[in-house]
């Protein structure tokens, strides 16, 4: 057992060092943020579905609430070190942000459409369609969205 605070010259890590190291790991951050982004997704989409809308229309305007969720969440608290100032930068950097989300989108929208067409239960469909989404969105966003720059 890890303890929480050792003492002695030779304490090594303390759970509070492995949980502040944690916190740096920005794939970690990015999990988190989609978590959070997720939970608006999936709460629309199945409110949606609860009043009778069609899985594939549902499923696009719970995951354009998780977008904007997104956004919010990734700009402020996992790419906050290659986040554009003001201006120019930062408004093509909401674009690319958008264009990695609709990506996000289809993929999802495809993926729900044909599961619910085969006559699989949309819940399993959408839950394919995160997994895909998600993989797709961190690949765009890290390495072309919020690229650091060059020094």
């Amino acid at each position: 057992m890890v303890p929480l605070y050792p003492t002695g010259p030779d304490r090594g890590p303390t759970v509070h060092d492995l949980l502040i190291k944690l916190r740096d790991i920005r794939l970690l951050r990015y999990l988190l943020a989609s978590i959070g982004a997720l939970a608006v997704d999936m709460g629309s989409f199945l409110a949606l579905l609860s009043l009778g809308m069609l899985a594939a229309p549902a499923s696009a305007l719970a995951y354009a609430a998780g977008i904007i969720a997104h956004w919010l969440l990734s700009s402020r608290t996992v790419f906050t070190d290659s986040v554009a100032e003001r201006g120019h930068e930062r408004t093509k950097q909401k674009a690319l942000f958008v264009v990695s989300a609709l990506v996000g989108l289809a993929l999802t929208t495809a993926i729900v459409g044909t599961g619910d067409f085969m006559g699989v239960d949309p819940r399993l469909a959408k839950l394919l369609a995160i997994a895909v989404s998600f993989t797709a969105t961190w690949i765009l966003r890290n390495k072309i969205v919020f690229r650091a720059k060059a020094a």
